[in-house]
Formats: C-alpha cells, structure tokens, sequence
C-alpha cells in the first residue's frame, strides 16, 4: 500500500493540549480482543475499575469507545506516561492494551449530534507524520463532509508511529471512505462503528 503524504503549505495552528495537566500528555489506547468479546457493558465495568484507581497511577481516563464486532477499545488517556497509563488497567481489571501511543489532538473539535452512528477510522501514514498536515487535511475533510452525509467530530494524531484515528458520525462506512478520498486521497485502513461509552 502507497502511503500518502499530506502537502503543507503554511504553518497551521494546531490545537493546545494545555488542558492537560503539565506533566501528562494525552494518549490513546486501542485494545484488540477476539470479535465478539468486547461487551459495552463489561467495558463500562471495567472503565469504572478504572476510575477508581487512576488517581493512585497519576492518570486520567476521559473517554473510551468500542466496537463490539471487532472486539476493539480505544480509550483516550491524559498520563505521565504509556507505562502510567498501562498500570491503571493492570491493576484495575487486567486488560492491558496492545497499543498506547501519545497522541495531538485534532483542530476543531464538534460535539455528537447523537443522531447518526459513530465510526472511528484508522489512517496508517508514514511515521513522523506532522499535526500540522493532518489539519489541513482535516479542513479538506470538513469542506466535503456534508455532501457525503458525514460529521467529523474530532481525530488524533500519532506523529511517532504515523497513525491517525478519526472520529465521525456517519451514515454508514463508505461515507467516510468517500469523503476522505474526495478530500484529499487518504483513505482509511480501517472504519468501525463504536458506541460511546459513559
């Protein structure tokens, strides 16, 4: 598979991640399970175990969404560190992630209308990927959305790994996919339909 760049023409504003506290940063967790095995329900239980002992690890579990399907988690994680981060689930409930990177958080960011299925979708770009391009690319993305019946409500950026994680309410999959490549070319390795969780 190609991977794309994204082209960048001038310095964009990229949005602070100041509401983190200043030793954490923001990171993004993805657990892999057997399909099928991802109940929102036993991950609601297990998010709870692990608000109750965050504070002992100096972490802040935000928010987490899951496709059941797949057997997929994300969670978003404000932590001193990946190991930080990794410790709270360890000693919470033993569910460790397969994947914890830090991540910059995406430019204007939109509420859920809660009226359209929510998607997360998977770009796999080349490492050291700058925030700065995936905002422009974002902007294109949000030029083109509504002729696709999509809202793109925020995405994250893992410079390091190359990874991007996109997050959307949509119609159905193929809307995604189209407005990105209508957008820009870059279409996503993966679209999932997540619930949520609170």
């Amino acid at each position: 598979m190609k991977l794309l760049r994204f082209a960048f023409a001038a310095p964009l504003l990229v949005a602070s991640i100041a509401s983190c506290r200043t030793n954490e940063r923001l990171m993004l967790d993805v657990h892999h399970l057997e399909g099928g095995t991802a109940k929102l329900e036993d991950v609601m239980n297990a998010h709870r175990k692990d608000l109750a002992v965050q504070g002992s690890h100096g972490v802040d579990y935000q928010r987490y969404w899951v496709d059941e399907s797949s057997g997929t988690i994300f969670c978003l994680v404000e932590a001193p560190s990946a190991e930080a981060a990794s410790a709270v689930h360890r000693a919470a409930h033993g569910l460790v992630a397969d994947e914890v990177v830090e991540v910059v958080p995406g430019i204007l960011p939109a509420r859920a209308s809660g009226h359209a299925t929510l998607y997360m979708d998977t770009h796999r770009v080349d490492p050291g990927v700058r925030a700065e391009d995936v905002a422009d690319a974002h902007r294109k993305d949000l030029a083109v959305q509504a002729a696709h019946g999509v809202r793109f409500l925020n995405y994250w950026v893992d410079e390091r790994g190359g990874t991007i994680h996109c997050l959307a309410e949509a119609p159905n999959a193929e809307a995604i996919e189209e407005t990105h490549r209508e957008a820009h070319g870059l279409v996503p390795e993966t679209v999932l339909p997540v619930v949520e969780g609170h």
